[in-house]
């Protein structure tokens, strides 16, 4: 027996023959259909349940006709399931009746007496509208973790005159509903950025979903975004929300925009442009609202070349501009930074905080930071985990000295032939040469961005 498309109906008439017939018609659509002759009854047999689809009729005592029983069960349902959908039943030609229902929640109308394509219709279209509520709410369910910083961490650390212009930035744009654009090398805080500007927005009770275009498969852009339906392609067994669709009503952040291709940037600049998408397969398309913030690790004059962005994708993107600079540009932050990190990972390994000597804090102070705050985070890390109790020199931190540059070794030069040196040290070249672009440096290297991220997790890179 093939499953069914939905799970629960409930049907709750006072008239014995409409429970059956309702029931003998929808059994093919829902794997259990519940019938019941009182509101009372009904939600007896549902305690702890949430139907797909509730059908209910309008009047339940003999000779009403203002519906009052209806509207308080209606009220009653959508109290205790502020998603639930219900289908109302009315009288005849009660299209008064019907269009209050509406107005105080109801999903939809059928009038009796029904034609059958016509409640099979309604039934399956509310009870795809259902699914499509779960969705979302599942999608939001998991952006709590994306929208919230890791746990001990504290956001946009810095007293330096640059990290002052970026806040006072985030200041007068989060009240806004106005988009915003991150420019930044990796490892600078992008995200962090976009979480601020989302905790301070008038959005922040709701959801912030997070999208990492850069690691988009071109063949997933368009169901990732947009949502697919049920059957739209082979794999497509159940119909998927679109992060678009999923963020309604908060903030949607477009992680390294940059790395999208040419030919898929108008598909995003037309749904941002009409704040509606069509899942894939569909045929109306679904309006939303959401506040789009975008990071990219691009150039400025990168962005300004067409062969690689449009410009209007890029006009309707920035209206507000955040640079953050790199952490070489904000020297007077790296002690707090170091201090916020070294405490954060003796909590979290149960350590005595280490002890750093200042001619260390000068030294760490003047490293340029390839990597930046992410380098700095797992240099630190590293040190708290290595340490016996005594004072951090240095090499705890697993740098290397510099002179205004950080020096390039090749393998052939130094003469060394240890496989995790040599490995460290191209993935070092890769990134300088392409300005820590990560996709760039793991094209070279001929690794995927997953790949080159784990193995500068390895190498504290």
């Amino acid at each position: 027996m093939s499953p069914k498309p939905f799970d629960l109906a409930l049907i709750v008439d006072d008239d014995p023959d409409i429970l059956l017939a309702a029931r003998l018609l929808l059994r093919d659509l829902f794997a259990e259909v519940i019938v019941a002759e009182q509101p009372d009854d009904a939600f007896a047999k549902t305690s702890g349940r949430n139907p797909d689809v509730i059908l209910l009729d309008a009047n339940f005592a003999r000779g009403a006709t203002n519906a009052a029983e209806g509207f308080e069960a209606l009220a009653r349902f959508l109290d205790r399931d502020p998603e639930a959908v219900v289908v109302m039943i009315t009288a005849h030609g009660g299209v008064q009746i019907a269009v209050e229902a509406m107005k105080r929640g109801a999903t939809d109308f059928v009038s009796k007496p029904w034609s059958n394509e016509r409640l099979l219709a309604t039934v399956r279209t509310a009870a795809s509208l259902r699914q499509s509520r779960n969705a979302v709410s599942t999608e939001r369910q998991k952006a709590v973790a994306i929208a919230a910083p890791a746990a001990g961490e504290t956001p946009l650390l810095g007293n330096s005159p640059a990290m002052k212009r970026v806040m006072q930035l985030i200041e007068r744009a989060a009240p806004t509903d106005a988009n915003v654009l991150i420019l930044g090398e990796n490892g600078t805080g992008k995200e962090l950025v976009a979480r601020e500007l989302h905790r301070r927005s008038r959005r922040a009770d709701r959801v912030m979903l997070s999208v990492d275009l850069g690691a988009v498969a071109e063949t997933l852009f368009d169901s990732e975004l947009f949502g697919h339906v049920k059957g739209a392609f082979t794999d497509a067994r159940s119909d998927r929300v679109g992060r678009l669709q999923a963020a309604d009503g908060g903030t949607l952040f477009l992680d390294e925009i940059g790395n999208l291709p040419l030919h898929l940037q108008p598909k995003l600049l037309t749904a941002l442009e009409q704040r509606r998408v069509t899942p894939v397969g569909a045929n109306k398309p679904v309006p939303f609202d959401v506040r789009v913030v975008a990071a990219t690790n691009l150039a400025p004059s990168a962005l300004a070349d067409e062969s690689r962005f449009r410009p209007d994708l890029l006009f309707r993107l920035n209206t507000v501009e955040i640079e953050l600079p790199p952490l070489r540009q904000r020297r007077d932050d790296i002690p707090l930074l170091l201090d916020h990190y070294l405490g954060l990972y003796a909590r979290k390994y149960d350590k005595p905080m280490p002890p750093l000597a200042d001619d260390v804090r000068a030294a760490l102070a003047a490293y340029d930071w390839p990597g930046n705050v992410r380098a700095l985070r797992h240099a630190a890390e590293r040190a708290v985990i290595l340490s016996d109790g005594g004072p951090l020199s240095i090499d705890d931190f697993s740098i290397r000295r510099q002179t205004g540059h950080i020096p390039v070794v090749t393998v052939e030069s130094a003469g060394d032939l240890n496989l995790e040196r040599a490995e460290k040290q191209m993935i070092e070249r890769a990134l300088q040469k392409h300005s820590y672009n990560i996709s760039l440096a793991a094209n070279e290297l001929g690794l995927t961005r997953a790949s080159l991220y784990r193995r500068m997790e390895k190498h504290g890179l």
